[in-house]
């Protein structure tokens, strides 16, 4: 086993393919980061993003763009990123999303402040059991405050998930 791990952390075999599939829901600069690491850490990638305005080049070059949560492919090994919590779509797309079978669900923000998705989701008549399903914050704490940290820290953590793993510094 400790061989095999060496041969791919050295690049001489792939990783293990597992199916996951990161879906990160609004163009932004931290699902550009966040589809970039994920794709080179193994998963598949999608971006839903419901005003097609939204998607450069470079966002098409790195995920298969989708218009509407209903398009894209919401499994039991699919993790889900909401990357602006600020669209007015929000509320819709979490009800889309956790209406599927969705594995993770998580929304960036600024823990110190309510998740606008709670009020979003309430409205829309989304069972609090479900609500309780999407986590926020998302990611490791390292205090990350770049687009491309937001990124590296909330796909640390889907790593640190995806492996059982606590993640952080402990290693018990």
């Amino acid at each position: 086993m400790a061989e095999a791990a060496c041969a791919v952390a050295h690049g001489g075999e792939p990783g293990p393919a597992d199916g996951r599939t990161l879906v990160a829901v609004f163009a932004s600069p931290v699902a550009r980061h966040l589809l970039h690491f994920a794709r080179d850490a193994g998963f598949r990638t999608a971006l839903v993003e419901p005003d097609p305005d939204h998607v450069d080049d470079a966002l098409r070059a790195i995920a298969d763009v989708y218009t509407a949560v209903g398009g894209s492919p919401l499994g039991q090994d699919t993790d889900l990123v909401v990357t602006d919590h600020h669209r007015q779509e929000l509320g819709e797309v979490l009800r889309d999303a956790l209406a599927g079978r969705t594995r993770w669900v998580g929304v960036l923000g600024n823990p110190r402040h309510p998740g606008p998705h709670i009020e979003a989701l309430a409205a829309l008549g989304v069972a609090d059991g479900d609500v309780a399903r999407v986590h926020r914050p998302v990611g490791l704490n390292i205090g990350s405050r770049t687009p491309a940290e937001i990124a590296i820290a909330t796909l640390a953590g889907l790593i640190a998930d995806r492996n059982n793993r606590p993640g952080g510094f402990h290693f018990g």
